[in-house]
């Protein structure tokens, strides 16, 4: 069984205006990857997972999770889940 890994890495690499291309350059995989990465469509390996945390010297908690992240405003303001 495979679940899904759930990740904040197009919002990241936005802001941190990164792209695929430069991303995938710098963790040594290809740019598409990381594309199916951000649409949910493959789950990185835990090594790759770990280069692109380390990229951008993030914990890899802050990018992929078993559970869905809730909503950045609702972390940044407070909101509590419903």
């Amino acid at each position: 069984m495979s679940e899904q890994v759930h990740n904040r890495l197009a919002m990241v690499r936005a802001e941190r205006k990164v792209s695929r291309r430069h991303l995938a350059e710098a963790v040594g995989a290809h740019y598409q990857t990381i594309g199916y990465i951000e649409r949910g469509d493959y789950n990185p390996s835990l090594d790759l997972a770990l280069r692109i945390a380390a990229f951008f010297e993030l914990p890899v908690e802050a990018l992929f999770s078993l559970e869905p992240f809730r909503p950045l405003t609702d972390e940044v303001y407070g909101r509590k889940p419903v």
